[in-house]
């Protein structure tokens, strides 16, 4: 059996706001005291790895080692099947924009241009079949650790539609939806999403019985 979290405060190993909101709330009902990376100041580590799992352990086992907490991680993108599987464990890099101050800038408009005209370029037959991945990851300050895969399947659209989601969230239609995850009320997304998925399989393993 593997080891599971004990009550406490648990570090989000995030700087992403929209993805600290989603972990906060599917958390909530566990009784653990939630803080940020970004709160406690904690650098974000490079993600030098080459698939989800890779990077969401690096994330965890920085957190966890320099807050001295538990730490849960996520990493999580969108492949397009008509692209090889791209962006991939690159989602986020296809939306570096140009730095500001204060840090390197995220244009998710931008990254979702970049997919629809790499779509563009294939021709107007090209299957827009895509899905989300998301791996969650724990890890404690000892160095072990343990992760969870969820994946939601879907469609591309275009143009961008939504407000309420964030990343790709605009321009992914689920399987049997017609609207975008960001069109979606948020508990509605919280129950089909790639994040929920991953999470359901975290929580039979961390908090059943």
């Amino acid at each position: 059996m593997s080891r599971t979290l004990a009550p406490g405060k648990l570090v989000i190993a995030t700087h992403n706001k929209g993805k600290l909101r989603e972990i906060q709330a599917l958390l909530a009902p566990y009784g653990l005291e939630c803080l940020s990376a970004g709160e406690l100041g904690l650098p974000e580590p490079a993600e030098t790895g080459t698939t989800f799992v890779e990077n969401a352990l690096i994330k965890a086992h920085a957190a966890a080692r320099a807050a001295n907490l538990p730490a849960l991680s996520d990493d999580s993108g969108l492949s397009v099947a008509a692209l090889g599987g791209a962006p991939g464990v690159y989602t986020a890099d296809w939306a570096e924009a140009a730095p500001f101050e204060g840090g390197p800038g995220r244009d998710w408009y931008m990254a979702m241009g970049k997919v629809e005209g790499k779509l563009a370029e294939l021709g107007p037959d090209a299957p827009r079949d895509c899905w989300f991945s998301c791996v969650l990851a724990i890890a404690w300050p000892d160095g072990e650790a343990v992760s969870y895969e969820g994946r939601a399947d879907g469609t591309l659209t275009w143009p961008p539609r939504g407000t309420l989601g964030f990343g790709y969230d605009p321009v992914f239609v689920p399987v049997g939806d017609t609207r975008t995850f960001a069109e979606l009320d948020p508990a509605e997304k919280h129950a089909i999403s790639h994040r929920a998925d991953a999470f359901a399989k975290l929580v039979a393993a961390q908090f059943a019985g």
